[in-house]
């Protein structure tokens, strides 16, 4: 019988080996950790992890799903999310990606990436003007471009309405 001490030490030895660049080696221990675990999210976070990093995305989505169904850290419900919308964007399944992503992004509203990843399937969608919206708010937000924070308040302003005419 595996006991949670064994689980730990197996996920710890999965996790780094992904770090490592051994993403195979990972993905099959962890499809083995998750026969043993099938309820355990973190172990499917990692899991969708590893399948996505070795471009089976495809893959990846069902053990992603399994992960934000459970229990994450803050962290893990961050990175599954992120990691979720961008492999729907990848697999062309524009109107799943941007709904995870706009949950990633009201949730984490301080994370740069799941708002940058959600204007681009918001592009996708055909929304480009809610995705051009976020992208100049997050370039006023995180720029350190002095030409950018001298404009700050007017690439705002634009951001709320791009079509509007003075």
């Amino acid at each position: 019988m595996t006991t949670h001490h064994d689980r730990d030490a197996l996920l710890a030895e999965a996790v780094a080996l992904r770090s490592a660049d051994r993403t195979e080696e990972a993905r099959v221990r962890l499809l083995a950790l998750g026969e043993r675990f099938p309820d355990d999210a973190e172990i499917a976070y990692q899991t969708a992890w590893a399948h996505d990093r070795l471009g089976l995305e495809a893959a990846a989505v069902p053990f992603y799903e399994s992960a934000l169904a459970g229990t994450l850290t803050p962290e893990d419900r961050r990175g599954a999310l992120l990691g979720l919308g961008s492999t729907y964007r990848t697999l062309g399944r524009y109107e799943d990606a941007v709904r995870t992503l706009r949950t990633g992004a009201r949730e984490f509203p301080e994370h740069g990436a799941l708002r940058a990843f959600l204007a681009m399937a918001l592009f996708n969608t055909g929304e480009a003007h809610d995705g051009m919206r976020i992208l100049l708010r997050l370039l006023t937000e995180t720029s350190t471009d002095a030409s950018v924070r001298n404009y700050r308040e007017a690439i705002e302003y634009y951001a709320k309405d791009l079509t509007a005419v003075e």
